[in-house]
């Protein structure tokens, strides 16, 4: 079952163009496009986008109108409009043509807000969630059923929590965050003293606080500080199903793959990238702009700039270089072998 847009929205190839700051290069300008799709599901009536290495793939769709990089070439029956950035311009055209579903404002008789709450002007707060008491939500926040903000929290403006989403007792919010389905910020990070094979816990008193602009996806969990603050800078991006440990500091407009994990009281420099399970050890320092490859294992510190794979992390190239090596080790132990066959056949020629 294909999506099928609740809004009727058509407009021409023009008025796109004019919207994208693009030119048209082929077709009709009042051609008239309702939606916008992948290639491979656009339909005559959707705009689509094609980019490097998909560009003569793109001249098989069926999309009636595609976007494309200022110097690129397509050939096809389709409609073409240039633009500086294909990707950007897609994900534009998106709110476009598939707005988001709007939340109205206001408090539901269903939801549970303390008297010593603070609620911003045109918050939505939906049914069954649940604000405790002195917790503070900012302007046009929106917040979806059984979501839990604890007590002293402090959660932004233009924020949106989806169903499910802790946030615990004092942890602090920035403006315009996303919290996806599920998402816990400020659970107890994993402190205990071992002793005469018993496990202690040790009290974990310190929060979370995330910065500007930062997304957390769905069932990614964040810990609070044993003391002071685990915290996540602005225009940080974080996938589906990531751990960030107890006292982390992660810097700005980085962005964590689904399934990496931060061990406890690790620093992280801006821009840096984790790939698809990544991990670390604990207290260790990160630099700005590194990027770690999936599955990638960093257990020592790491410098600035760097590009780094494998376990235990080295540099991307020297660990594609020993991925290849070891692809011939099969062949390399059959020489091996036929080699220990022929000197053992010439020994028993001098033995006699």
């Amino acid at each position: 079952i294909l999506y099928e847009s609740p809004h009727q929205l058509r407009k021409t190839l023009q008025e796109l163009a004019d919207l994208l700051q693009g030119s048209i290069i082929q077709g009709d300008p009042s051609l008239k496009l309702t939606g916008v799709n992948g290639l491979e599901e656009a339909g005559p009536t959707e705009i689509s986008f094609a980019v490097p290495p998909y560009l003569e793939l793109a001249g098989k769709s069926r999309a009636g109108a595609i976007m494309i990089p200022e110097e690129g070439e397509l050939k096809g029956p389709q409609a073409l409009i240039r633009v500086k950035n294909p990707r950007a311009a897609f994900a534009k055209l998106l709110m476009l043509f598939r707005p988001p579903e709007s939340v109205e404002s206001g408090i539901s008789q269903y939801a549970f807000v303390h008297p010593t709450a603070r609620i911003g002007k045109n918050a939505a707060i939906l049914p069954f969630a649940y604000i405790a008491e002195d917790a503070e939500i900012g302007d046009n926040a929106i917040i979806y059923p059984h979501v839990y903000i604890g007590r002293h929290a402090k959660v932004g403006s233009d924020c949106t929590f989806y169903s499910n989403v802790t946030v615990r007792e004092n942890c602090i919010i920035g403006d315009r965050v996303i919290l996806q389905s599920g998402c816990v910020i400020g659970g107890d990070g994993f402190g205990y003293i071992t002793s005469e094979g018993k496990h202690t816990k040790v009290l974990q008193t310190g929060n979370v606080v995330v910065g500007d602009d930062v997304e957390i996806g769905c069932n990614t969990c964040i810990d609070r500080a044993t003391v002071d603050s685990t915290v996540i800078g602005k225009g940080t991006k974080i996938d589906n199903l990531v751990h960030v440990g107890h006292n982390d500091v992660i810097g700005e407009n980085c962005i964590l793959v689904a399934h990496v994990g931060i061990s406890g009281s690790v620093t992280v420099g801006h821009n840096t990238t984790f790939g698809g399970q990544a991990a670390t050890a604990g207290h260790l320092k990160i630099g700005s702009n590194c990027t770690f490859a999936g599955r990638t294992g960093i257990i020592s510190d790491v410098p600035d700039n760097v590009v780094w794979a494998g376990f235990p992390a080295q540099s991307h190239v020297d660990w594609l270089r020993m991925m290849a090596s070891q692809r011939k080790l099969g062949d390399l132990v059959k020489k091996v072998r036929k080699l220990e066959k022929l000197v053992e056949t010439l020994e028993k020629k001098d033995d006699k």
